[in-house]
């Protein structure tokens, strides 16, 4: 069998980083064909990033600390005890989790292979991918404290809600038996044992935690520098070009349909949930609701590329389907929540 040259146009093209080509690509397009948009469009990315930097220089140390610690291990008392209390501590750490989806796949994959409840799991999972401590802050920054504050509590609310109804019907035919006989392992980033045993909070003492934590830092700051830079341009282009009247058309309102839509919509545009506050301030700059911008954020958070990999990489089909049911019913009802207080 002839093998594939290292240098071919497929193998170069899995070596290209598909954010920053999208960026290069969309700014030559911005520079050809509408010249004068080009300086304004940088201005306002590098703005935007300026602006968020404090936000992201803390957000990718206090994850390097976190990884480099081993703090992440203390999930594991969350699959322990009473179910329900497991389904409450689940949700809890899954919305306050430092690591993204790919990155818990080793780490759910035991769990289940154990046999640790799924309702906990699912718990865990339908909270982990909506918040954590870096897009706490970077939603704070951008979209105001109280909206950051609201989808803390959603993705929490969402955990309770997918894990209890999971609970519920855990020997229907939905859910018996949910593991694949061979787990498909697959993420969106590098995944790394995570260090066992208690935390070590003095881990400079260390050199493999010292190293954990450089990799870390510098890994997070490239995934978001890069994310953030092609939303904020996607920001610019959206404001530019796209009318407010037609999103106010569309997601503007108070109704139902409104939230539902935005859910809807949420689900297959998502990009990654950093890459989304930029893009959900310019959507409300120009009409959207309140209630569908949540519901957008809940349901693309949760059926994201990275976090639906996750799922769909350990257990079958009709669970995954049930997940992405719980993603849409459950931001709906937090985008209808967040509609009446904000």
């Amino acid at each position: 069998m002839t093998d594939i040259p290292f240098n071919s146009p497929s193998a170069l093209w899995k070596r290209i980083d598909k954010a920053w080509f999208a960026l290069v690509l969309i700014l030559i397009g911005i520079a050809v064909f509408d010249t004068e948009a080009f300086l304004p469009t940088i201005e306002f990315g590098s703005g935007a990033l300026i602006s968020t930097a404090p936000f992201i220089a803390f957000a990718v140390l206090a994850i390097g600390y976190l990884k480099a610690t081993g703090a992440e291990n203390i999930l594991a008392k969350a699959f322990v005890g009473r179910e329900v209390q497991m389904i409450f501590l689940a949700a809890l750490l899954g919305g306050l989790s430092p690591f993204c989806s790919c990155e818990v796949i080793p780490f759910i994959a035991a769990l289940l292979a154990v046999g640790a409840p799924l309702s906990a799991v699912m718990a865990f999972w339908l909270a982990s991918p909506l918040m954590d401590p870096a897009m706490f802050l970077i939603t704070s920054g951008t979209l105001g404290y109280e909206f950051a504050l609201g989808k803390t509590l959603a993705a929490v609310g969402i955990g309770l809600f997918g894990g209890s109804l999971t609970m519920v019907f855990a020997k229907t035919p939905v859910f018996v038996n949910p593991l694949r006989e061979k787990p498909q392992i697959g993420g969106c980033c590098s995944v790394k044992q995570p260090f066992s045993g208690k935390p070590v909070w003095k881990f400079w003492t260390e050199l493999d935690r010292r190293e954990t934590f450089k990799d870390t830092t510098v890994e997070n700051a490239v995934f978001l520098l890069k994310w953030l830079a092609l939303a904020y341009v996607i920001e610019a282009m959206m404001l530019r070009y796209i009318p407010a009247e037609l999103i106010a058309g569309v997601l503007g309102g108070e109704g139902v349909g409104t939230i539902f839509l935005g859910a809807l919509v949420g689900a297959p545009a998502y990009l990654n949930g950093y890459a989304a506050v930029p893009l959900v301030d310019a959507l409300l700059n120009q009409g959207m609701a309140q209630g569908a911008a949540m519901s957008f954020m809940i349901a693309g958070g949760v059926s994201c590329i990275p976090a639906a990999i996750a799922v769909w990489a350990l257990v079958k089909p009709r669970v995954f389907y049930a997940y992405l049911g719980f993603a849409i019913s459950g931001a709906t009802l937090a985008g209808f929540m967040w509609q009446t207080i904000a």
